[in-house]
């Protein structure tokens, strides 16, 4: 009997991709980030988009709903709390809720002393990225077709199994198996894994 064939590989972003999935949003569409606003962005904030979603953004930058970040004007305090978020949340989850990820060794036994050690840890994973909400990107630079994730403290789902299946899920009632994921990040990947 032959092997199955390997599922095929999932598809780059176009701008007219993206620009097809922007309209299913219910936000106004403001003219898209240029590459020198993105890597503004991303000098300023310091952090790297995903290449499917700098694709996204160039195509269109959705506004006029709570939950979009707005990157060409939005207020830096807020940006600033969606990009941390995430990592805010595993610690609070590592402070209050006796969370510890495996592969940070033994747990300190003082709270202080354990809520540094993640902290310390968790500069060295990539960043999550707000997309919408509390649905983040991973953000490696160059980097296509992570899954989107719903981040709540250390509750994580997969939302989408990339960022073009994620928004037809959320905007249009598209759903798909999200259940078998490609692993992209293996810290982030831990907490939606069985």
């Amino acid at each position: 009997m032959p092997n199955p064939s390997p599922p095929p590989a999932p598809s780059r972003l176009t701008v007219e991709a993206a620009r097809d999935l922007q309209r299913l949003l219910p936000a106004e569409i403001a003219p898209g980030l240029d590459a020198r606003e993105l890597d503004a962005v991303e000098a300023r904030f310091g952090f790297r988009f995903a290449a499917d979603h700098r694709v996204f953004l160039s195509a269109g930058l959705p506004l006029g709903q709570r939950g979009w970040p707005n990157w060409r004007y939005g207020d830096a305090d807020v940006l600033r709390v969606g990009l941390s978020a995430p990592v805010e949340g595993v610690l609070f989850d590592v402070g209050h809720n006796g969370f510890w990820h495996p592969a940070w060794g033994p747990r300190p036994d003082e709270v202080p002393a354990a809520v540094r050690l993640a902290r310390a840890a968790l500069a060295t994973v990539p960043q999550l990225v707000p997309v919408y909400g509390h649905r983040y990107l991973p953000g490696i630079a160059g980097s296509w077709n992570h899954p989107v994730l719903s981040v709540h403290q250390t509750d994580m789902i997969v939302y989408g199994n990339d960022l073009a299946d994620y928004l037809g899920h959320e905007f249009a009632g598209r759903w798909t198996d999200t259940d078998e994921a490609r692993v992209t990040v293996d810290f982030w990947s831990y907490f939606f894994e069985d």
